[in-house]
């Protein structure tokens, strides 16, 4: 097809969009300890906002325990302030350089609270889908006004674009169904 909508690029921004969705939904916890629950912990740091990742190591000693060890002891606040802020609902027990982070049990409330935050984390991917869609269909229309395409093929292609979108949606959909089934499990 003369020019139009680079399909390469677009399925790679859609494909990026289900990425970012499923690594959201990986730091959700679902009653198993996992070092991803600490991923969206940003701890302001040397006058900057850095993931925990940057300034200390994660991991688990037992299947109900998370262990933080900070590399710089000036830092152990900041990282104890940022996990407590982080809305993950965890409080940190400090012991020198280290952060022990007992998982409590899920109970009703907090699952059904979990399950809102993978609602948002999907309904933030299928907003960057829509992105990507408008990006296109712009892109699109521009060609079709240049003179680059046809009307029908403004029209073809554009129909591709929506199918992607449909596809690229169901698809978080599905993962969110998952996801909210795995954490209403008792």
């Amino acid at each position: 097809m003369p020019d139009g909508v680079d399909f390469k690029d677009l399925n790679r921004r859609m494909d990026g969009a289900i990425s970012a969705f499923k690594h959201d939904i990986a730091s959700l916890r679902t009653g198993r300890a996992s070092a991803n629950l600490l991923d969206p912990v940003e701890v302001e740091a040397y006058g900057t906002t850095m993931p925990l990742n940057q300034v200390a190591t994660v991991s688990v000693p037992e299947p109900r325990m998370l262990s933080v060890s900070v590399w710089d002891q000036s830092m152990v606040q900041a990282v104890d302030k940022a996990i407590r802020e982080s809305n993950l609902g965890f409080n940190p027990i400090v012991d020198g350089a280290n952060l022990r982070i007992p998982l409590p049990e899920l109970n009703e409330e907090r699952r059904k609270e979990l399950a809102k935050i993978a609602h948002q984390y999907a309904e933030n991917a299928r907003v960057a889908a829509r992105h990507v869609r408008r990006d296109g269909m712009e892109h699109l229309k521009k060609a079709e006004k240049d003179g680059e395409i046809s009307q029908d093929d403004m029209h073809a292609q554009s129909d591709r674009v929506q199918k992607i979108t449909n596809d690229t949606i169901a698809t978080i959909d599905k993962l969110l169904n998952e996801k909210e089934a795995e954490i209403m499990q008792v």
